[in-house]
């Protein structure tokens, strides 16, 4: 069933750049955050579903755990090169911990199957955590122990957990798979059987509620069914699922008054109107967060050819994009979505807790 969708994702990989999707490769892109390893069977699934954790920056797809160095795909489907489908998780530590990763894992997978992971059989598709420090390998060991005295299965979890020793990630095509081909993924993640067996054992238990843990307290983001309740479905569709809302209708591409825009989810501070610019595009555009550390970037493939998405540091809200063709000094536009903002006008940025940045409008813009 997989191979045929490859085939297809190839031909258009050729048609827009010229090579063979065996020559497009992955790269890691290094980060000042934690990684974690996991293998739940197609690394398609575990990828979208780490993804969606607040404090996950971002999630490779790749092969780990085998004796080949460097592996294709077919390589390993082959299952001779002793690999198995894995992620490599990047996240902040001081948003989510690894013992929340791991609870986010066990409800990603059937973790008394080693044989593969639901439609997807064989070698390179059974269930590994890759430790790569003692402490993981405790929090894990115990992770597993806790599962298993549970009584949630009635047979026995026996996922290994073993030494991390290299990853190397998956050809591009596979990175966001879900987002660069959503129809095709979710119907092979329909036919995979995978959920109807995740929301059988897990029930309402099944969405994790993760809160970011050692946040700055002042921004954490709700749970969702908070989210579902506050947010207008426009504002859920776009800081949740990735939608963009229409250019030129909707409420700030064309807001002059000076203030802040912050997440609409969180609150936290992320562009000012003195940065504000009208780009011609209908949406919202600046050249400059008003805090940087708030706004994450991280590759997205919506539209086939790699584009950087913008996503707020603690509620990661998706708010848009950022291109290298804005006005000097920065040369930068942040194109975003007025649904998953919210504007503070500066009358009222003191009485909202916005008051240190009001020195942002002193002066003549």
């Amino acid at each position: 069933m997989r191979a045929s969708v490859f085939l297809v994702y190839s031909f258009i990989v050729a048609l827009f750049t010229g090579n063979s999707y065996a020559e497009t490769t992955a790269t890691v892109k290094p980060v000042n955050e934690s990684i974690a390893t996991f293998a739940g069977g197609c690394f398609w699934c575990t990828e979208s579903d780490f993804e969606k954790l607040p404090g996950v920056k971002e999630v490779i797809s790749g092969f780990s755990g085998g004796h080949v160095a460097n592996p294709s795909y077919e390589d390993v489907s082959m299952g001779a090169t002793g690999h198995v489908e894995s992620v490599q998780v990047y996240y902040d530590p001081n948003l989510i911990s690894y013992e929340t990763l791991l609870d986010a894992f066990w409800r990603m997978i059937n973790p008394t199957d080693n044989d593969g992971q639901f439609v997807d059989r064989g070698e390179p598709y059974r269930p590994l955590i890759f430790y790569h420090n003692e402490e993981q390998k405790q929090k894990a060991e115990q992770s597993r122990q806790v599962l298993n005295k549970s009584g949630r299965y009635t047979a026995p979890v026996i996922t290994e957990i073993r030494k991390f020793e290299a990853f190397y990630p998956a050809e591009d095509y596979h990175q966001d798979y879900y987002k660069k081909n959503p129809v095709r993924y979710n119907y092979y993640r329909f036919k995979s059987g995978r959920d109807q067996y995740l929301e059988k054992t897990w029930g309402d238990d099944l969405h994790l509620k993760v809160s970011q843990e050692k946040s700055s307290g002042q921004y954490s983001k709700p749970s969702d069914d908070v989210l579902r309740k506050t947010l207008t479905p426009l504002q859920y569709k776009v800081t949740q699922e990735e939608a963009t809302e229409s250019p030129f209708k909707n409420t700030y591409w064309d807001e002059k008054r000076e203030g802040i825009y912050v997440d609409v989810v969180t609150g936290e501070p992320l562009f000012s109107s003195r940065d504000k610019y009208d780009s011609g595009t209908g949406w919202p555009s600046f050249s400059k967060p008003l805090v940087p550390e708030n706004v994450a970037e991280k590759k997205d493939f919506f539209m086939i050819l790699p584009r950087t998405e913008v996503r707020s540091r603690y509620g990661n809200s998706h708010l848009g994009h950022v291109f290298t063709d804005g006005p000097k000094p920065t040369g930068l536009r942040y194109c975003l979505n007025s649904a998953a903002l919210r504007f503070i006008p500066v009358e009222e940025m003191a009485a909202a807790g916005y008051g240190k940045y009001l020195a942002e409008f002193q002066g003549e813009k």
